[in-house]
């Protein structure tokens, strides 16, 4: 059971972030516009495709089990500058404005925390390479 709960972390810890690629590309002109936004405007393209491949390579590592832990280390380069750019929460006056940054920092802090679990306990036995290695091939 231990091993599917790790699994299942992992599927839904990757879905996160395969979605975000897929939604900044899809919608390339407004991430951009959001980077000018919060005045990154340094290199856009590079940083914007630097990142998704950061986010593509990071949750099929991470999905798959193959080398997870370098999969949730590049998901947490990616994730952390990120969080602290975005999500301000510091710098808002009290309000809702505040409650709303506050909670996204605090929702992106627990991503980051899954994701130093797995840096931690690698992808245990449900990881594509072990099924691989185990796997008795007929006629062999």
């Amino acid at each position: 059971m231990r091993n599917f709960t790790d699994f299942l972390g992992r599927v839904f810890l990757s879905f996160i972030f395969l979605y975000e690629a897929y939604d900044a590309l899809k919608y390339m002109k407004q991430t951009k516009a959001l980077m000018t936004a919060y005045h990154i405007t340094w290199q856009q393209d590079m940083l914007l495709y630097g990142a998704v491949s950061f986010l593509v390579l990071g949750g099929l590592m991470l999905l798959t089990g193959y080398r997870a832990r370098l999969g949730a280390l590049l998901l947490l380069l990616y994730w952390l500058p990120v969080t602290f750019i975005v999500h301000t929460f510091w710098r808002q006056p009290p309000g809702e404005t505040y409650r709303a940054e506050a909670m996204e920092f605090m929702k992106n802090m627990a991503i980051a925390g899954g994701l130093l679990m797995v840096m931690s306990n690698g992808a245990r036995a449900w990881a594509i390479r072990r099924i691989f290695a185990t796997a008795r091939v007929p006629g062999a």
